[in-house]
């Protein structure tokens, strides 16, 4: 079964928009700013961004804050066309113990990931509609490490029941992932080697004992 090239479709409703007199408005969920520093440079010339940074998920609190101030540094400092409005979200780990709650012992990648997109991008539809934004999408497609087509999924999904158009995306085409590690050493932005959940973090440590246990027995 071919997979859906949401790249393309991004690309062909920039091009629907090209030649309104008014960009139209994203409200962009933002995970981190490595992440989103190619996203900003790709989509400022073409929409009027709001960024969204929610993540509950991370942990703790001085992780959310650092990834907070990391993301408002990189929009001072990042030249754009134009420069995009920042919402922060609340500070709600209770969510997301909430929603991946029962599904703290799968792998990264499977389920309780799925509901974490969920939950971040239910609150960005619900306030692209607030905003009276045209689109909302997400950062998160850019990581090798995540689900496009599930995020697109829950994205189209939700812009049915919110009635904020989702943009499709998958940012890590076109070399988008190798572009965000490019910017990312350009303005000295903070990379986090854990997606910002407890469950992600464990996994990392597990998985950087195994390779030094290895190490050591070479």
């Amino acid at each position: 079964m071919q997979k859906t090239n949401y790249q393309k479709m991004l690309e062909d409703i920039i091009e629907k928009n090209s030649h309104r007199q008014k960009k139209p408005v994203l409200f962009l969920h933002s995970c981190c700013a490595p992440c989103s520093s190619y996203v900003l440079e790709y989509l400022n010339r073409y929409f009027h961004i709001i960024i969204f940074y929610y993540n509950p998920n991370i942990s703790p609190r001085e992780e959310f804050e650092k990834r907070t101030n990391e993301l408002r540094r990189l929009i001072e400092e990042m030249p754009m066309q134009d420069k995009p409005e920042l919402i922060v979200g609340d500070y709600e780990p209770e969510v997301f113990e909430k929603v991946s709650k029962g599904l703290e012992n799968l792998p990264e990648g499977g389920e309780r990931c799925f509901k974490c997109y969920r939950m971040r991008l239910e609150k960005t539809a619900e306030l692209a509609r607030k905003y009276g934004a045209d689109y909302f999408t997400t950062t998160l497609s850019i990581s090798p490490y995540k689900n496009a087509e599930k995020l697109n999924e829950i994205a189209f999904e939700l812009s049915g029941i919110y009635g904020v158009e989702a943009l499709p995306a998958d940012f890590k085409k076109k070399e988008g992932y190798k572009r965000s590690i490019e910017l990312s050493a350009q303005y000295s932005l903070y990379r986090q080697d854990y997606c910002g959940c407890v469950y992600s973090k464990a996994e990392r440590e597990r998985k950087n004992k195994e390779k030094t246990e290895l190490a050591d027995k070479q």
